[in-house]
C-alpha cells in the first residue's frame, strides 16, 4: 500500500499534482496500514513532547479539546505545489480521550518551485468550535475554521489572546525543527472509508466515536494513552 501511494505521488511531480494527490487520497487502506499510521502518530508525539524546551505550551495542553497528528505529510512541487497527508484524531470526553478517527489533509500552492519534503503535523483544537469543525465532513483551515500557528515552549507566554481566539492551533516538524505553521487554505476532510475499515467494517459516525461512545480499539490504546499523558489527563 505504501509503495502504491508513493508511486502515485512520484508521478505527480511529472504529470498533474492535484489529480494524482486526489487519487492517492482515495487509494484503499488495509487495517495494517491504518495501524501503522496510528503507531507513527504516537511516535511523532513521543519525539516532539520529549523535547522539554521546544514543545507545546502547558496552557494549550490543558485546554485542548481534540488532537490530530499527521505523520509524514508529503509536499511536492513541479511548477504547481501540493500538500497531502493522512492523519489520526482523538478528542477529550468526559471519560478521557476518545477512540481515534482518520482524516485527510490536502492543499496546494502555485508558483515556480521544485523539490519535495516530508513534514509531521499536529492540529490542536482549543475550544468547542474546533471540536465541532472536526465533526464536519470537510472544512478549510483559515476559511471555514480560524487557525493560527501555535506558540512553542513549555512555559511560553506567546499564547496571547488573539491566538487563543483561534479554533485550531497548527504545528509542524521538519528536519527536527518543531514550530507553529500557517496551514491556511488546507482542506481537512473525514476519511470515512479508513475509519470504517479500522473498525471492522462498521459505519460509525465521527460524532459517535469522538464523543466517546465507542470503545478504544486495542491497537489504538497506546496512542490514546500517549495523548492523555501529554495533553493532561483532565482540565485544570
Amino acid at each position: 500500500m505504501k509503495k502504491l501511494v508513493s508511486s502515485i505521488l512520484s508521478v505527480c511531480l511529472v504529470v498533474s499534482v492535484g489529480i494524482c494527490a486526489q487519487r492517492a487520497a482515495f487509494a484503499a487502506s488495509t487495517h495494517e496500514d491504518l495501524q501503522e499510521r496510528i503507531d507513527a502518530a504516537k511516535l511523532v508525539l513521543d519525539q516532539i513532547m520529549g523535547v522539554s524546551d521546544s514543545t507545546i505550551p502547558m496552557n494549550i495542553l490543558q485546554m485542548a479539546t481534540c488532537v490530530g497528528v499527521v505523520p509524514s505529510m508529503k509536499k511536492g512541487a513541479f511548477l504547481v505545489g501540493v500538500q497531502y497527508g493522512q492523519g489520526v484524531v482523538t478528542c477529550r470526553t468526559g471519560r478521557g480521550w476518545s477512540a481515534p478517527v482518520f482524516i485527510r489533509l490536502a492543499g496546494g500552492s502555485f508558483g515556480f518551485q521544485a523539490g519535495g519534503e516530508s513534514t509531521d503535523l499536529i492540529l490542536v483544537a482549543v475550544n468547542d468550535r474546533g471540536f465541532q469543525d472536526l465533526l464536519k465532513s470537510k472544512f478549510k483551515i483559515g476559511g471555514d475554521a480560524s487557525a493560527a500557528a501555535g506558540p512553542v515552549g513549555r512555559d511560553s507566554q506567546a499564547a496571547t489572546d488573539w491566538k487563543m481566539s483561534a479554533e485550531l492551533l497548527t504545528y509542524s516538524r521538519s528536519k527536527g525543527l518543531f514550530a507553529g505553521v500557517d496551514l491556511d487554505g488546507t482542506s481537512v476532510s473525514q476519511n470515512t472509508d479508513d475509519t470504517e475499515t479500522y473498525y471492522g467494517g462498521q459505519a460509525l459516525g465521527f460524532g459517535t466515536i469522538l464523543k466517546g461512545d465507542v470503545g478504544v480499539p486495542e491497537g489504538a490504546k497506546t496512542f490514546v494513552r500517549t495523548v492523555a499523558k501529554d495533553f493532561v489527563a483532565s482540565k485544570q
